[in-house]
């Protein structure tokens, strides 16, 4: 009945050793104001300077959002009074934001979304604040972190395609090595825009914002119940208000916090104390060549070159680490469809359960190539490969080695085979009568005790087939 409208105001923390406008460490403590010098609190007489390294992080990831670059930095004051900006202004980018008019592809269910991105700007963050009842706390170890805001045009429909689109962000910081993007740290937050609009509406609705959601679980709860709250004031005959409201995590609901007008005078002018910096075409170039293949890249190379799934594409590209990972056992000369099977089912797995990251796993793509070879040339079985990796796992070990120890190789030869058939069949002769009687289906009994005889090392393929000539002999000759 009613379409969603939704955009983002996404804010990350960069990765830098200092402050964006101060030397004070850009480091996170659970300490308050450990991490502060006189820029940071807005004292008199201060100067901030820039960067460098800020600058060089956030025109990387403008690069890598498909954003156009201007020919200089500028920075600009916004203007407002609030207790967690010391200084009375943030200094941001408006006259010229580091990326302007970008995009970044989605995938979302079977499909391939592009979600336009308005422009990403650099700015310093503001001070925390803690509040109590009768008085608030602040802490300015966050004040002057530096700061990307990545705004979106109003194109998502979804709470499923806004959560698509802050995963794949976060891969593309990860990948750029420009931020950890860790929501728990606050180092990734967002603003939700939210509006409703008949399917015949030419004019989007009235937009409601939703102010530092840290989390994504939180971002799909706040938006999934907006939409609901907005349904139900529309079908009533009602009217949205265009307000900003809270998220709160006890009960999953929004409540707002204050009326929002059109636009608010921020009385913003290019900062006096930082003069604009020119951007060479070499610089430019040399941020370039620091962008890796990013995940969308990866996803294309995976599903049109590999032949894999789009849903198993976008799995192994998700986070870097993992798709470096399989691009290395892919290497070694395993085929890519194995190797994602397994990288996906085993290893993956594994990391869940053991809640390692892949960084920390320690079996290597190689090791993982070389039983995935064993595999492939029938010397060991699928069962004993993935006992052998999880038997490694637990004793930190080369699989290899464990292979090599317990001579652990696939029996192929039907001659070494044929003597255990005949004894699961003579100790088992009520099975056997079950096959005489006409059920076929119980060759798969002798071959799990043929497989239990020769320590699950017998050739699944050729058991069956001398369980059946065998079976058959004993059927016809009577015995």
């Amino acid at each position: 009945m009613y379409k969603v409208v939704i955009g983002l105001e996404v804010h990350c923390e960069l990765q830098t050793k200092s402050k964006n406008f101060s030397t004070a460490k850009n480091t996170f403590s659970s300490k308050p104001n450990e991490n502060v010098m006189p820029v940071d609190l807005g004292l008199p007489g201060i100067l901030p300077y820039v960067n460098k390294e800020a600058v060089y992080k956030a025109i990387k990831t403008a690069m890598a959002l498909n954003c156009s670059i201007p020919d200089e930095v500028i920075f600009d004051r916004k203007n407002y009074f609030y207790p967690d900006l010391p200084k009375g202004y943030q200094i941001t980018q408006v006259t010229k934001p580091v990326g302007r008019k970008g995009y970044l592809d989605i995938v979302v269910g079977d499909s391939i979304k592009r979600v336009d991105i308005h422009q990403l700007h650099l700015e310093e963050d503001t001070a925390s604040l803690e509040h109590f009842n009768n008085f608030s706390l602040l802490d300015y170890n966050r004040s002057g972190i530096p700061l990307m805001e990545i705004v979106t045009e109003p194109c998502m429909e979804s709470a499923d395609e806004a959560i698509a689109f802050l995963e794949t962000l976060r891969s593309v910081f990860l990948y750029c090595n420009v931020s950890e993007a860790d929501s728990k740290k606050g180092q990734m937050r967002c603003d939700v825009n939210i509006s409703l609009m008949k399917d015949t509406d030419t004019e989007l609705g009235t937009k409601v914002e939703m102010k530092n959601i840290n989390a994504f679980n939180k971002v799909r709860s706040s938006i999934e119940y907006e939409i609901k709250r907005q349904t139900a004031i529309l079908e009533k005959g009602g009217k949205v208000e265009q307000e900003t409201r809270r998220y709160s995590d006890e009960d999953e609901k929004t409540y707002a916090m204050r009326k929002k007008v059109d636009a608010i005078d921020y009385k913003y002018f290019i900062e006096p104390n930082l003069p604009p910096v020119k951007l060479t075409d070499s610089y430019l170039a040399e941020i370039k060549q620091e962008i890796p293949k990013l995940q969308h890249e990866r996803i294309h190379i995976y599903t049109n070159t590999y032949g894999l799934s789009l849903y198993d594409a976008n799995i192994l590209a998700k986070e870097k680490e993992v798709s470096d990972y399989y691009n290395d056992v892919i290497s070694y000369g395993t085929e890519e469809k194995m190797a994602a099977n397994w990288v996906i089912t085993v290893i993956l797995g594994s990391l869940n359960k053991l809640n390692l990251t892949i960084s920390e796993f320690k079996i290597t793509p190689l090791m993982l190539a070389n039983v995935l070879k064993l595999v492939n040339q029938n010397e060991i079985s699928v069962n004993n490969a993935k006992k052998i990796l999880y038997q490694a796992m637990d004793l930190n070990k080369d699989p290899m080695i464990i292979i090599k120890e317990n001579n652990i190789k696939q029996i192929d030869d039907e001659e070494v085979l044929l003597p255990k058939v005949k004894e699961a069949i003579d100790e088992n002769n009520d099975v056997y009568m079950q096959y005489l009687e006409g059920k076929d289906y119980v060759a798969n009994f002798f071959i799990g005790k043929v497989m239990a005889k020769t320590n699950r090392q017998a050739n699944p393929a050729i058991t069956l087939k001398i369980v059946k000539e065998e079976l058959e002999r004993r059927k016809n000759s009577g015995n």
